[in-house]
């Protein structure tokens, strides 16, 4: 037994079996001896009153006397009747009182008392008894001094033929203190024999519940020993009772429960070593469906904890329970696809199952094995998505040519007016086809790894404010052609910012998010374009007054062929992969490019780039 056992039996010793039986047994005698006690004491106690009241009550030859005063009254009346009632010798009596049918005390027994005589009484009990002349008697307590007294009030009768006729009563007092006494000296004695009959029991049962706890407490120990995997300890056997069986079944016990454990262990470590190593998921469960074992891999894929799961049901784990019953996945063992993505996070999950079952062909459970497809999933769907933006991408303009062509070559290149406008739209289509595909392979030599950026340290303030500058020039050719004109406002630094670029593809990035702005900017508006430092960066901002992104287009706005709108798109010439290869561009300088956007009201594009600390010329070169 641990010191913690000990001194949790120490501080609870009702807990121990030892101390149980003894107390037990001591309790029953108690009750025994509490029961037979109440009975005897009681039964004393009516046997001695009933012998009292027998005592206490008045002779034949003495009422017949006092009836016989009583019925022919005289002068010397009283004194008769004193002489009658103090020859009476009853030492429990302490008053006798005789009274006639007036009411009128006739005599007294004690002396005290002689000034009562010819007094009427006050006592109403006597009053009743002269009135219906019937006994009364009573036990009285007087609360002052605790004494206890009998009293009984008998009526003096005269026959006189079928007629009974009171002619007075008799009031006898007796005290009860010597039934009582007797009752509690009694009593004390019962107890007293009673206490030392208990505490001779108290030892007798120590001794006797010793003997049959001894050999318990050892299996108990031992029990113990063996749930903490210490299987060295054996119990002593006492005998050949059904102890001492007890005991060699536990010594036996304890072998079979040793090399079973070593026999499990090793098992359960060979299991645990392939189950974390695993690079899928892996459940088990019962018979009923509730999980029982999980390894890491799979609450990492389920974003769960092992003891939150533990006990739960594999439907309700796997979020499934609407779609399948557990009898479905015992009967069918199908591979389930299982969609855990939310609006921030993307999991497929493919599930597989197979039985437990025991030699005899038990279900005893079942085995999910979850493997994760979200990459897979992802791949394929793009790549799916990708043929088919392409393919649509260049069937629209190849669908144009072709017309355009087959027009011209039905007797269209005739018409002087019609044919020069033909050809000018096959060439923008066929320009935009080259466009599309170029961008296609800059995407893809990104994509593999092989664009190669020639790198150097550039003034932005100088570069942002050249690119601008190119469009000014743009805007102002185009003044004729639109009113009013469209306004480009700068808001830079006066603090020269650096950044280690690739000035031809940063120059690309920033004509693509202009060449936005302008498109979709309203005729009069204004594209405000902001230089600032921030921390470490250099942040770069291109803002307009168009029609703004909708809220739920903002994720995608940088995915390859994504238009907001694919109609007004494809009529101004885009493409749907310039958003896409800035991205690309702006993550290959290790920099961040990101949109904000009011519906109805603009679009800011932001481009965020590390700074370079320079102070030593500019080695942006305006003609380079």
């Amino acid at each position: 037994m641990s010191w913690k056992e000990r001194i949790k039996q120490r501080t609870n010793p009702l807990r121990s079996i030892y101390v149980k039986i003894a107390f037990s047994f001591v309790l029953l005698l108690l009750l025994i001896f509490q029961i037979v006690g109440i009975i005897f004491v009681q039964q004393l106690k009516t046997d001695n009153l009933k012998t009292f009241k027998q005592r206490t009550e008045l002779s034949s030859y003495v009422e017949n006397t006092l009836v016989s005063v009583m019925s022919h009254p005289t002068k010397d009346m009283d004194a008769r009747i004193h002489k009658v009632i103090a020859g009476i010798n009853n030492d429990n009596i302490m008053t006798i009182q005789v009274v006639d049918p007036k009411g009128v005390i006739r005599g007294v027994s004690n002396t005290d008392g002689r000034n009562l005589v010819g007094q009427k009484t006050t006592d109403n009990d006597i009053k009743r008894v002269l009135y219906d002349g019937k006994t009364d008697t009573k036990m009285l307590v007087n609360r002052s001094d605790n004494h206890r007294y009998y009293v009984t009030i008998t009526p003096l009768l005269s026959t006189t033929g079928n007629t009974n006729t009171v002619v007075g009563a008799v009031y006898i007092r007796a005290s009860l203190d010597a039934v009582y006494n007797a009752v509690n000296n009694v009593t004390m004695i019962f107890a007293t024999a009673s206490l030392i009959a208990t505490v001779v029991g108290l030892l007798l049962a120590l001794l006797i519940a010793r003997t049959i706890t001894q050999p318990i407490e050892e299996m108990k120990r031992q029990t113990t020993r063996i749930a903490r995997g210490d299987y060295s300890g054996r119990v002593k056997v006492y005998g050949n009772d059904e102890l001492g069986e007890l005991a060699t079944a536990v010594n036996d016990l304890s072998v079979r429960v040793e090399n079973a454990q070593a026999s499990t262990e090793a098992e359960r470590r060979r299991l645990d070593s392939v189950l974390t190593h695993m690079s899928d998921g892996v459940l088990a469960t019962d018979r009923r469906g509730l999980i029982t074992i999980i390894n890491d891999k799979a609450c990492a894929l389920l974003g769960v904890a092992e003891h939150d799961v533990i006990g739960k049901s594999i439907l309700d784990v796997l979020g499934i329970r609407g779609q399948y019953a557990f009898r479905d996945l015992l009967e069918k063992q199908d591979e389930i696809k299982i969609n855990l993505s939310d609006d921030g996070h993307e999991q497929i999950l493919k599930a597989f199952f197979s039985l437990i079952q025991q030699q005899t062909g038990y279900t005893a459970g079942l085995v999910c094995v979850l493997h994760d497809v979200t990459e897979q999933q992802r791949v394929d769907r793009e790549r799916r998505q990708f043929v088919s933006n392409v393919s649509h991408e260049l069937r629209t303009p190849l669908t144009s040519v072709r017309s355009y062509i087959e027009a011209l070559n039905e007797g269209a290149w005739k018409d002087p007016e019609v044919a020069p406008e033909f050809l000018r739209v096959t060439q923008d289509e066929t320009d935009r086809m080259i466009r599309m595909i170029n961008d296609l392979l800059n995407l893809s030599r990104m994509d593999s790894g092989t664009v190669k950026l020639e790198l150097e340290l550039v003034n932005i303030n100088e570069l942002f404010s050249y690119i601008l500058d190119r469009f000014d020039m743009m805007l102002a050719k185009n003044k004729e052609a639109r009113e009013p004109q469209l306004t480009i406002k700068r808001d830079f630094t006066t603090t020269s910012l650096w950044a280690e670029v690739d000035q031809d593809k940063f120059t690309q990035v920033i004509d693509n998010i202009m060449t936005n702005a302008v498109k979709y900017s309203p005729d009069g508006g204004t594209i405000t374009c902001r230089l600032q430092q921030q921390g470490n960066n250099v942040v770069l901002s291109v803002a307009d007054q168009g029609l703004g992104i909708p809220k739920k287009d903002l994720d995608h706005i940088f995915d390859r062929f994504f238009r907001v709108d694919k109609a007004r798109s494809r009529a101004q010439g885009g493409t749907g992969l310039g958003l896409a290869i800035s991205k690309e561009v702006i993550e290959l300088l290790h920099g961040k490019i990101w949109v904000t956007s009011t519906e109805g009201k603009g679009s800011t594009f932001f481009i965020s780039l590390p700074s370079e600390e320079y102070e030593e010329g500019d080695l942006w070169d305006e003609n380079a």
